[in-house]
């Protein structure tokens, strides 16, 4: 296999990375916002596993911000510096496997 076929392959292959990388962002940053609208509002019993699930995909990601970040008391905002960390993590990538079309 040269070189050519390796770029054919990556030509191929980038569309659909991209793609791929593009809206996995966008689901993880949606998830996000989804956590913190459920984290206001007290959730039925039968709603508590979708909850739960958004904490656990969630909470993780966010900790590393909340260490970092200074309390405000009762504002929290570390989703908010997550959700901005991830669009600019998004668009170097897209833009980075964008080059490679």
């Amino acid at each position: 296999m040269g070189f050519a076929d390796t770029m054919l392959s990556l030509a191929l292959i980038a569309p659909t990375l991209l793609r791929f990388v593009d809206v996995f962002f966008t689901v993880y940053i949606l998830l996000i916002l989804a956590y913190v609208l459920t984290s206001w509002i007290t959730m039925p019993s039968a709603l508590r596993l979708v909850q739960r699930f958004l904490d656990d995909v969630c909470e993780p990601y966010i900790r590393i911000f909340r260490r970092v970040l200074p309390s405000l008391g009762p504002l929290d905002l570390s989703p908010m510096v997550a959700v901005i960390s991830l669009v600019l993590a998004q668009r170097l990538l897209v833009g980075l496997i964008g080059r490679l079309l």
